[in-house]
């Protein structure tokens, strides 16, 4: 970045590293990367066609599972080919037994898919399916653990495998609790691939029924330069701010994670531009890759474009996808209000200034370049929350961007874009049905051996039905999962196992849904995985763990955040929202101080550093008292709104009185 006085112009960052940079995959060349091609493109024909009923099959309308497996048939193959078998195998070329594994899952995936619809009639799922099915059911199941162990790595493979083998031992009086229905290793396979309860179940239902639109509308959105003027837009708007890098940095994070729904990607989009000027302004490199980590991590968090597992939590739910994004509405907005709040506070005990106007680029000059982006989320969001077509919206978005970029853009598509579009696609495909599937025979184990409403009752009693215990508990675990486990992996882990006994302790459906989903999420900022946190350190050039621990210090008001809106399920929406913007008011002044006593300088009362001795006790106060403040009363808490809110005031107005009187005297500013 240059200190002379020309604008500050933010090139397309697709020029970012690519995920094989972070990841090892293998980049497809020659007939292998047109097969991929050919893939993606099939993807899209095979969603829309069933999506919106076009029967460009004449004469054949396929069943949902036909359609499943049709999808399984020309994305799961290519798993062999773009992730290696072990850190040994070649990247510059795909192994002959590579090669092999791909033809024998597309082999097996046509075979299946032939034989599903008279599956469907004779009911072969439970009983009297042929030997050759059962067997062409064995080679998939193997296939789908190797897939998982490639795409997820060994952590995620030995968590779900166990579970997939446990129908065939289910009766052994030894799992005392988990104990239930034993089968056949016949019958779990015919049951694992010919039901909709397991590799058909949830995980790939939500991937063919709304994820691929919205992977295709987000690898649009980005390849038509939307990262570029969301970056500007940011620029122009928070730039001159006293530390304006880092809000550069939330601010742009929030409006790209809103439409990419990847953590990844969104640091080594945002962040190749942001975390060079934030170091360039003084902020520390651990610093500088801690907020863009913790502003990334937002990406699956925010509305109207969520990561994949927010569209498995709708089929969890059996609710539309506009309901969850409606959902994570206040949740999104407090933590990102909380990260920047974080920030301000951190440029304000540090003395650092916001970047000289002339250097940025110009609101009127963004928008005049950018200004159809607006209409197409507008269409997007029109569509979601108010014409409730989560499956029809993100296809006619990317129709009507695609249309104004080669109206109004000077960087129009061309042929070779239209490639690359289907290659990025076929990929992002890829990775998420290798994860999807295989985590889906986690859902058809326990369905096969009926252990869920029982293993409901054994935790409420273990719990002593205390909800607050069972949530702490469901914390610790997700947490724990989620250090090995990819946050899809983690939310089904858990919202199979525990879900149903926090529902049963009567907390609110959506907001348990959505507590497990922040804590599964965790492991991306909190170490020793914290994989979003050792991307932007890359960038930074800053050690990896020590940014993850920053990070976990800086985005520290996610832990609290599910706590709030379970205990009272209307920050999420649900129930009288009137009582939900009040309470999210409180949580907002809550955040205040939890972030004033976290870094150490409070708003409107000024640098903590000046209280001397007191200084801890104090930071310590804030934060105590700005938790109870945003903890809302009433549910399952003993105490009212009335009262929390009175007892956070015993604790924050000493507080704020002891660190005015000392600040004030000693001359700091208090803004």
């Amino acid at each position: 970045m240059s200190s002379s006085t020309e604008p500050l112009r933010i090139e397309d960052p697709h020029n970012a590293p690519q995920d094989s940079e972070i990841t090892r995959v293998r980049s497809l060349k020659g007939v292998w990367r047109w097969l991929l091609i050919v893939s993606a493109a099939l993807t899209i024909f095979l969603c829309v066609n069933q999506q919106f009923t076009l029967k460009f099959f004449v004469g054949f309308t396929p069943l949902n599972t036909e359609y499943y497996y049709g999808l399984l048939l020309v994305t799961l193959p290519f798993v062999f080919l773009i992730f290696p078998s072990s850190s040994d195998s070649p990247l510059d070329r795909v192994p002959w037994y590579d090669a092999l594994l791909f033809v024998a899952t597309a082999a097996v995936s046509l075979y299946l898919m032939f034989h599903i619809r008279q599956a469907a009639e004779l009911g072969w799922e439970f009983t009297g399916a042929p030997q050759p099915v059962i067997w062409a059911g064995f080679l998939m199941w193997a296939v789908l653990m190797e897939g998982l162990r490639r795409t997820g790595g060994w952590s995620l493979l030995l968590s779900i495998l166990p579970f997939t083998l446990y129908p065939l031992f289910a009766g052994a009086s030894w799992l005392g609790p988990l104990s239930g229905q034993q089968s056949t290793a016949e019958q779990a396979s015919a049951y694992h691939m010919l039901s909709s309860e397991s590799l058909l179940g949830i995980p790939v239902q939500a991937f063919a029924e709304t994820v691929i639109g919205f992977l295709v509308f987000g690898s649009a959105l980005m390849m038509t330069g939307a990262g570029k003027f969301f970056i500007n837009l940011s620029f122009a708007l928070c730039g001159t701010f006293r530390g304006g890098a880092a809000k550069v940095c939330i601010f742009a994070s929030a409006l790209l994670g809103m439409m990419s729904g990847s953590i990844v990607s969104n640091v080594l989009t945002a962040g190749t531009m942001t975390i060079p000027v934030m170091k360039r302004t003084g902020f520390r490199a651990t610093y500088a890759g801690a907020i863009e980590a913790c502003a990334s991590t937002g990406a699956v968090l925010a509305p109207p474009v969520m990561g994949a597992t927010a569209f498995v939590i709708a089929q969890f739910l059996g609710v539309s996808y506009g309901e969850v994004a409606l959902a994570a509405i206040i949740p999104a907005l407090l933590y990102y209000f909380g990260l920047f709040m974080q920030v301000d506070s951190y440029a304000a005990r540090h003395g650092m200034k916001g970047l000289p106007r002339e250097e940025l680029p110009t609101l009127t000059q963004t928008f005049r370049e950018g200004w159809y982006y607006l209409f197409v989320i507008a269409l997007l969001v029109f569509m979601l929350l108010v014409m409730k077509r989560e499956s029809h919206a993100p296809f006619y978005a990317t129709v009507l961007l695609l249309v104004l970029n080669q109206l109004f853009n000077k960087e129009k598509w061309n042929f070779g874009t239209v490639l690359k579009f289907f290659e990025v696609n076929g990929r992002t495909f890829v990775e998420l049905i290798g994860i999807l599937a295989g985590c889906g025979l986690l859902i058809g184990a326990f369905s096969m051996t009926g252990v869920i409403s029982s293993l409901a009752g054994d935790m409420l009693r273990i719990a002593g039905n205390n909800a607050l215990l069972l949530l702490a508990m469901t914390a610790l675990t997700s947490l724990v999962l989620g250090l090995g486990l990819t946050t899809t992996a983690c939310y089904i882990f858990l919202a199979v196992l525990v879900g149903p006994a926090l529902e049963q302790s009567g907390l609110n459906k959506m907001a348990v849904h959505m507590f497990i989903f922040y804590w599964g999420m965790l492991s991306s900022i909190t170490p020793p995985v914290a994989i979003a946190s050792f991307a932007a350190a890359g960038i930074a050039g800053a050690p990896a763990m020590k940014t993850g621990w920053e990070s976990m210090w800086v985005g520290s008001i996610i832990y609290f955040l599910p706590f709030f809106f379970v205990m009272n399920p209307t920050l999420v929406l649900q129930g009288d929202w009137m009582e939900g913007l009040y309470l999210s008011a409180m949580a907002g002044i809550g955040i205040l101080f939890i972030c004033g006593g976290i870094q150490g300088y409070q708003v409107f009362v000024g640098d903590l550093r000046r209280t001397g001795a007191l200084e801890w006790p104090l930071r310590v106060l804030l934060v105590v008292g700005g938790i109870l403040l945003a903890t809302p009363g009433g549910g399952i808490l003993p105490l009212s709104n009335l009262q929390m809110e009175l007892y956070a005031a015993a604790v924050l107005v000493p507080a704020v009185v002891l660190a005015v009187v000392f600040s004030r005297t000693r001359g700091t500013k208090a803004y």
